[in-house]
């Protein structure tokens, strides 16, 4: 993301203490999941079911109404990190996980700094439902325009490796959604020319047999380092051709039942659609 530019991508911040406070103040601590597992499905379900969902979990109207008062904070980071210290800043808890997040904006760009990062902002109904997170948590949303949501996410563990017989390790964890990712810098036009020539040389599926031998030959033209791939299944040949325009891969290499019994293959050339029958002996010897 560095490469392509940040700018126009968000973090989404909040910090564990703070929801340990929203439950302390709503019941207790034994609260936490029944409360952050709502408020994790805020954005698919929306404020009424997420209240429904916490009067199922045995939570009375007072706590709900604190929760949705605490849900509909808004502003500015800073005048959203205001009203939460009048809420929750009164507990341990909820006085340090501001302070922890306060500390975190002082620290970062300015929001919509172009060139230095992603936009932070502050969301209090960021829960990240996982127990074995302490202190910050993040996500990281695509652009708007985009619309895919979040494609990455993690937060601070201060015990976590303890569970393996190694206690007292603090530590920050990140994971990304790859599938996620390239959906968003495909949908943004961002892959640069070359990432798309990664294939030279697709060899057509017809049959089991004929991928059989197309295999082989792929396999030679690999060891004399030509990038080649064989198509993943016996498709029609319009699915296949797409498949390579997609790609961007220059050349295909067709194998039917009439080439396999003559020793044969035809080698197209899309981007000027030539076309030869070579016999295969001869295809480690093509200019690609």
């Amino acid at each position: 993301m560095t490469r392509l530019g940040l700018y126009g991508y968000e973090l989404r911040v909040n910090n564990r203490k703070i929801l340990s406070a929203l439950a302390e103040i709503c019941g207790g601590s034994e609260k936490l999941t029944e409360i952050t597992t709502a408020i994790d499905k805020l954005d698919k379900i929306g404020i009424e079911k997420v209240t429904a969902e916490l009067t199922a979990r045995g939570l009375t109207p007072e706590q709900i109404g604190t929760i949705s008062k605490y849900l509909r904070i808004d502003g500015d980071n800073t005048e959203k990190i205001r009203q939460a210290r009048e809420l929750i800043g009164h507990t341990e808890a909820g006085r340090q996980g501001l302070e922890e997040l306060a500390f975190l904006l002082e620290h970062m760009a300015p929001a919509g700094t172009p060139n230095i990062g992603p936009n932070v902002f502050v969301d209090f109904t960021l829960a990240r439902g996982l127990n074995y997170y302490t202190g910050l948590i993040f996500e990281v949303k695509a652009p708007p325009t985009v619309q895919i949501g979040s494609i990455g996410g993690g937060g601070r563990y201060d015990d976590l490796t303890g569970l393996f017989g190694v206690p007292g390790v603090p530590g920050v964890g990140v994971s990304f959604g790859v599938d996620r990712i390239y959906d968003v810098i495909e949908s943004m036009q961002k892959f640069p020319d070359t990432v798309h020539i990664g294939t030279q040389v697709l060899f057509f599926n017809l049959g089991a047999r004929e991928s059989r031998q197309a295999l082989g030959l792929m396999q030679q033209l690999r060891g004399m380092g030509i990038r080649c791939e064989i198509y993943h299944e016996a498709s029609k040949f319009d699915k296949q051709f797409r498949y390579a325009e997609k790609k961007n891969i220059p050349f295909v290499v067709i194998i039917g039942t009439q080439e396999l019994e003559q020793g044969t293959c035809i080698v197209k050339n899309l981007a000027t659609g030539q076309q030869s029958d070579i016999n295969q002996e001869a295809l480690v010897r093509y200019a690609f």
